[in-house]
């Protein structure tokens, strides 16, 4: 059995790859986004190389563990987001906010496509000052950038308490053996 010791402030985690060895990781962080809908966006920061584990799931609100059908009511203020834990040496917060803004519309307020309200919103739920400050930017360099046509509306914030979804929605994708969600 391999195992390998990387050294950062972070609690250790144990993390199995190919079911012969296992990884002891002592520097993962976590990243918080709500891009719209979570299954899209479980789906695809999970199948990045250094993400070890994703979880659809609500922050941003004022209600205790909220369900599905609260946050669909649109009054919790909660966002449907995934908590991303990564491996900082296989991949970058920079790298990770790089696909945050590849995979959704920044510009359009509580919205993504079809999906409507606040739990739609593009947010940032940062984990740290240093999170905070490549997350704005970001943030700046994108709006700067001439990318979008109208200005970028995502919101940078403190991560609250992220609340774990429902099973049913996680790898939701994945579950019914599909990529992406069709619009």
């Amino acid at each position: 059995m391999n195992i390998v010791k990387r050294h950062k402030q972070h609690s250790a985690r144990l993390h199995s790859y190919h079911n012969d060895s296992i990884l002891l990781v002592m520097g993962t962080e976590k990243a918080t986004f709500g891009a719209g809908c979570f299954w899209g966006v479980e789906e695809t920061f999970r199948n990045l190389k250094g993400v070890l584990s994703t979880a659809a799931g609500y922050a941003g609100g004022k209600n205790e563990n909220p369900t599905y059908e609260d946050v669909c009511t649109d009054k919790t203020g909660h966002a449907e987001v995934v908590e991303v834990e990564f491996d900082p040496s296989h991949i970058t917060y920079e790298e990770l906010l790089d696909v945050f803004w590849s995979n959704h519309n920044p510009t359009t307020l509580n919205r993504q496509g079809p999906d409507v309200g606040t739990q739609y919103r593009s947010v940032i739920f940062y984990h740290s000052p240093e999170q905070k400050s490549a997350a704005e930017t970001s943030r700046k360099n994108i709006d700067a950038s001439g990318r979008f046509r109208q200005p970028v509306v995502t919101q940078i914030e403190p991560a609250p308490k992220f609340w774990r979804a429902e099973e049913y929605h996680q790898r939701y994708l994945q579950k019914r053996g599909q990529s992406h969600c069709a619009i």
